[in-house]
């Protein structure tokens, strides 16, 4: 049996009673964290407006679907391309280490679109954003994230498609014939661009959100009878040849159904690249542990793997951030905001992006790719600070950063994060409703009844 048939017939046949409980109680968490992204993002992201009005000029502003945090319904398509782009506009969503991806913005969007076309329940959307969740980061360990980088690509888009026309094409019904045709629809839309990083442009959000988008309508074009190639994955031009040099198929089937990648996720602390979140941990160690003051700090060396100082390190001058996309690829600059702030909050942005102070402590930033932490990538996002002082130097090294499944939030944690991105626009009893839903989602007949608890009133 082919990897497209396999998978196929994965996520044809999962059920909820399928799922250990474990990963079913980890899906709840991860829907409930993009959740509280989603909404402070469709309020508080500088790219949001104008997303919106492009979706109002295409007519598509009208529909059966719901956006969080706003108070309208959308066309589904729409739905999932904002829901989606929301998603990553923060850059807080969650991640998986070794697949050098976001999973949760491109898939749970594309299954609340469909959840709310098919009036899905609860545990439907569960087992269905699992499925997802396999798909892709598989794929994306298939690829192998730093050779599909080297390419010029983006995983959590160009995978993501794949997973969110397997969560949307499980909830609308579609057997493994019919998710096999939506996985070979959704080769041709396989897409994302890195060069957003040159100069801090939106288009990361952006096809991240197309990724939902594309993948719901893979599926329910798949669902008409559209018919695509057999073979998306392990064809001559398919996926594994023809988006990476250095693919290995085994990887995709490991496995399945045993190992469940889902519990490999990260949740984000910080609003920021991944790779820059085990040197702030150091960072937040030290200041705390040693009571360092900015003003006292002369230099800072911050030491990452190969791959993660090729995004957030260099090549290139990545000490003068001009935009919140900068910031949040800027080592340097993050750096700087956790020795001043002792952490790093979606808020920092607009605080420390012209601030004189943060600009002088972020030119004292060096990054350099660093053997510990070389040493431990795929498998860890490790990454040292380096820091010193007129008083002395210190150095921390930190190989699981705060959010990864070994040092993973506690559930008090999760709130917080969540309360903070919620309550300033839903208010504190809207945002617990909405809370305690998705933290009992199994329960749930009607996943409709929930996205209502998560629209605002007055936008």
């Amino acid at each position: 049996m082919g990897i497209t048939r396999q998978l196929a017939e994965f996520v044809s046949g999962l059920r909820y009673e399928d799922v250990p409980a474990e990963v079913s109680e980890r899906a709840k968490r991860l829907i409930l964290d993009v959740t509280g992204i989603i909404i402070r993002a469709r309020n508080d992201a500088e790219s949001t407006p104008s997303l919106i009005s492009a979706v109002e000029r295409l007519g598509l502003a009208e529909g059966q679907c719901s956006v969080m945090g706003d108070e309208r319904s959308y066309a589904p398509t729409a739905a999932a391309l904002i829901n989606g782009a929301l998603a990553h506009s923060l850059d807080f969503d969650d991640t998986h280490a070794e697949g050098s991806i976001h999973s949760s913005a491109p898939i749970v969007p594309a299954a609340l679109a469909a959840a709310e076309m098919s009036d899905a329940s609860g545990k439907e959307l569960i087992a269905a954003v699992v499925a997802g969740y396999e798909v892709q980061i598989r794929l994306s360990l298939a690829l192998n994230p730093t050779a599909h980088y080297d390419q010029g690509f983006h995983p959590t888009a160009t995978c993501g498609v794949f997973g969110a026309a397997a969560a949307a094409g499980k909830l609308l019904g579609l057997d493994a014939d019919g998710i096999q045709s939506a996985f070979g629809i959704a080769l041709s839309q396989a897409a994302g661009s890195m060069e957003f990083l040159a100069d801090g442009a939106w288009t990361k959000r952006s096809h991240v959100g197309q990724a939902a988008q594309n993948g719901l309508m893979c599926a329910v074009m798949a669902g008409e009878g559209f018919k695509g190639p057999a073979q998306a994955f392990e064809g001559r031009a398919g996926f594994l040849h023809a988006y990476s040099p250095k693919s290995d198929p085994d990887k995709v089937s490991a496995a399945l159904g045993e190992t469940w990648e889902t519990m490999r996720l990260a949740v984000k602390p910080y609003p920021s690249c991944r790779y820059s979140h085990a040197a702030i941990d150091g960072i937040v160690d030290l200041v705390k542990e040693h009571g360092i003051s900015a003003e006292d700090v002369e230099e800072v060396e911050i030491g990452l793997p190969e791959t993660g100082w090729k995004i957030i390190g260099g090549p290139g001058d990545k000490t003068n951030p001009k935009s919140i996309v900068d910031g949040q690829f800027s080592m340097p600059f993050c750096a700087a905001v956790a020795l001043r702030e002792g952490g790093l909050a979606w808020d920092d942005y607009r605080k420390h992006l012209d601030d004189e102070t943060t600009r002088a402590l972020t030119a004292r930033v060096k990054s350099v790719v660093d053997p510990q932490a070389e040493a431990e990538f795929p498998a860890n996002m490790s990454g040292v600070a380096r820091i010193r002082t007129r008083s002395g130097s210190f150095e921390r090294f930190v190989v699981v950063p705060k959010g990864e499944p070994d040092n993973f939030l506690e559930d008090a944690e999760f709130r917080s994060k969540f309360d903070g991105l919620c309550e300033p626009y839903l208010g504190k009893d809207a945002a617990d409703r909405l809370a305690d839903s998705l933290l009992s989602l199994e329960q749930a007949n009607s996943v409709s009844a929930i996205m209502a608890l998560s629209q605002l009133r007055s936008v």
